[in-house]
């Protein structure tokens, strides 16, 4: 039953809107609105559509310190799909804000604790119809806002190459766990770099497909125009078969533009022989950020490419220094908006709206926002803030600027087929410990990412290769493909992969 508005409700609405009304006038619009109030009792009455879940489960459980010695594990569950498939034998993770039908959901966060979806989400179904088993749930950051590793609500999570170090996020357990053995590949997610920052600082592979090319439905958004997930695999061809699977549209995301799901597998051995390959002077030299060790080991791995065949040259984007600015624009009003006004879920986009997630979310915003992690309250603040005071103006230009920005790197990959930069400028940090100030706690969750976070504006695919070790520490080079073209970007990773022989895994 649809409950009916109070005068006092109606007051406040009205002066919310500044609208002024008289008791009169409230109470007469209050009779006129039983009209469209008998078509939500009728959407009410005609119940929700959920989609089939199709391969049985059980619930799992929390695993112990004994077996979750990086704290990685959110969830540990077994979940079989097709007899065979290409992912026959491969044990996969989901990052835990995927949904998985009756396995709990927390997204790092205590907001949501307790919440146990009702679907999957449309690559869980992929990945079982071709195969693969699902073991579980990863820990990701609070509510995927931190590129550290230290903010979900479960406690950090460690780095397999030194515990005291950030593992990277917010993809953080699906990375690790991956770097550990534990796990053969893993799903992740990337609005500002969260698949490609933990896959630098673990020493993995990790793809943000380009936009649109793997449905997010059943996926918990931040901002849907820089909503990307994607695999983390040890091996470049585990990585390229993940994508290979979870790809293409799906119907129900409306951020899918038409790309299909290729055979990435079949254009691994094409090698980088005749390749062009752009060095980004701009991914670089980071004044107060980029380490030394970092920027000369990329570059040698970047040269390296002429090895191999191809032409490697340096070009020079200065737009893409203002990469950050835009994100972070778009990012703190948008995530706002829809993350945290819109209760994740927002309106005014057609596709799969998960109204389970909805009001547990909503129930757990209105009664525990104290217990948002602080990078959540930075941007609730900052992004309210921006739209009361400016009214969405800045979330637009910067949404222009994004499309100009696309615009300069695609007449860049005119010229060259890949972009090569420094995946994040520095190596892993140190976990802020308990008594870390809030400045030291969000500088440490959001620092690293002005190379990674303009590529989920612009959409272009992008991909962590790691290139070496320093001082014990994995470090990645990023490459990154033209609209639509993930083979290419997978094709010179393998062939840097198989040249190099670098090992990934501890």
């Amino acid at each position: 039953m649809i409950k009916k508005p109070g005068l006092d409700h109606l007051r406040k609405i009205a002066s919310d809107y500044r609208m002024n009304m008289t008791d009169d006038d409230l109470q007469s619009f209050q009779g006129i609105m039983a009209g469209p109030l008998m078509s939500y009792e009728r959407v009410h009455e005609l119940g929700d559509v959920v989609p089939e879940v199709k391969y049985h489960r059980t619930p799992g459980y929390r695993p112990g310190t004994e077996e979750n010695t990086l704290n990685a594990w959110y969830w540990k569950s077994t979940i079989k799909g097709a007899a065979s498939g290409k992912l026959t034998g491969k044990k996969i993770v989901l990052k835990d804000n995927v949904s998985l039908a009756g396995v709990p959901m927390m997204n790092g966060s205590s907001v949501l604790e307790g919440f146990v979806p009702n679907v999957d989400a449309t690559l869980v179904t992929r990945i079982l119809d071709e195969g693969g088993e699902i073991v579980g749930k990863a820990v990701c950051e609070h509510l995927c806002f931190s590129g550290g590793s230290h903010t979900s609500d479960t406690g950090p999570v460690h780095n397999p190459y030194d515990p005291t170090r950030s593992a990277g996020g917010s993809s953080s357990g699906s990375a690790a766990l991956v770097a550990s053995g534990e796990v053969d590949m893993a799903i992740g997610g990337d609005q500002g770099g969260s698949i490609r920052i933990p896959s630098s600082w673990c020493g993995v592979y990790g793809i943000k497909p380009t936009f649109g090319l793997v449905p997010y439905t059943g996926v918990f958004p931040i901002e849907q125009t820089i909503d990307h997930t994607g695999p983390i695999a040890r091996t470049v061809e585990d990585a390229a078969l993940l994508l290979e699977v979870i790809a293409g549209p799906d119907g129900m995301d409306p951020r899918q533009t038409g790309l299909e799901a290729k055979e990435y597998t079949r254009y691994l051995s094409a090698g980088a022989n005749g390749l062009k390959i752009g060095i980004l002077e701009e991914g670089f030299g980071w004044e107060g950020l980029s380490e030394p060790d970092v920027d000369e080991m990329v570059r040698a791995a970047a040269q390296s490419f002429a090895d191999l065949g191809a032409t490697v040259e340096t070009v020079s984007i200065p737009m893409h220094r203002d990469g950050i600015h835009i994100w972070n624009v778009i990012a703190t009003e948008g995530a706002t908006t829809l993350m945290v006004r819109g209760n994740s879920q927002g309106t005014n986009w057609k596709g799969y709206y998960q109204t389970h997630l909805l009001d547990v979310y909503a129930r757990g915003l209105g009664t525990r926002a104290d217990d948002l992690s602080d990078t959540v309250k930075l941007v609730i603040l900052t992004g309210q803030y921006m739209q009361d005071a400016y009214h969405g103006r800045y979330y637009a230009i910067a949404q222009n600027l994004g499309r100009k920005l696309r615009k300069i790197y695609d007449e860049a990959l005119e010229k060259y087929d890949l972009l090569v930069m420094p995946t994040l400028p520095l190596k892993a940090t140190k976990i802020p410990d308990a008594t870390a100030s809030r400045e030291e706690s969000i500088a440490r969750a959001l620092e690293m990412v002005p190379n990674a976070a303009p590529f989920d504006v612009t959409g272009h695919p992008a991909m962590n290769v790691p290139c070496g070790m320093s001082q014990g520490l994995p470090v990645g080079m990023m490459l990154v493909g033209r609209w639509g073209e993930d083979e290419t970007v997978l094709q010179a990773a393998y062939a840097f992969e198989q040249a190099s022989k670098l090992v990934v895994s501890q």
